[in-house]
């Protein structure tokens, strides 16, 4: 959803893709249970303490951004999701994904274990809710599913496929399982496949983006 323009407080709300789906099955699987804010449109650097004409304008610049019309794609739109955290936070949790990035020959596996610093009073955690995994190009992949997190959503997006066509695809687990493809004609005249992956933590909202490198062997 989206605020319309900043004079006045309309709300456009529209259902993501998978609401749609949800909705179009007609058999009461369509129920909003939980919402969630974002700012990515917000530039806070944009904050102005010195402002000439006093703390009346500190954000004047911020609250004349443009702000995003809705879309339905979840995985581009409320990238930057506000979460609570306990009072006297210093430190915005973030994510270790154990890697910087991800290469993988043909028929390779590798599993993901997420941690999450700065959560909760504690230098190094896994959250209890687990992680939220999004594949950019689900192509790339034989096998991509999350394992440790025992909820009807998990067990849905987990076994979803995706037939081979070129979208993304978001699991959910403690750990994420990655088989980089065997199928040759993926590749072309190319050596090697590209994509990303974005973790977020379920619980603390942290997030990371990763580069996914598939190499083809001859």
């Amino acid at each position: 959803m989206a605020f319309l323009n900043n004079s006045v407080v309309t709300v456009d709300a529209i259902l993501t893709k998978k609401g749609r789906e949800l909705l179009a099955r007609g058999d009461g699987s369509f129920r909003i249970t939980q919402f969630a804010l974002a700012d990515d449109e917000i530039d806070y650097t944009l904050y102005n303490p010195t402002h000439p004409s006093g703390s009346a304008y500190y954000g004047e610049a911020i609250e004349n951004l443009p702000l995003l019309e809705a879309f339905p794609d979840e995985n581009q739109i409320m990238k930057y999701k506000l979460v609570t955290l306990p009072r006297g936070t210093a430190r915005l949790p973030i994510l270790d994904l154990g890697y910087a990035a991800i290469e993988l020959k043909q028929g390779a596996a590798i599993s993901i274990t997420p941690q999450t610093l700065n959560y909760l009073g504690s230098n190094q955690t896994f959250e209890t809710n687990g992680y939220v995994a999004t594949i950019a190009d689900a192509r790339v992949l034989n096998v991509f599913n999350g394992v440790g997190v025992n909820s009807e959503e998990a067990e849905r997006l987990n076994s979803v496929e995706t037939l081979g066509t070129n979208i993304s695809k978001t699991v959910i687990g403690t750990s994420i399982n990655l088989t980089a493809t065997t199928v040759n004609t993926l590749f072309g005249s190319n050596t090697q496949l590209k994509t990303t992956i974005t973790v977020i933590g379920r619980d603390s909202g942290a997030r990371m983006t990763i580069p996914v490198t598939i190499k083809k062997v001859n």
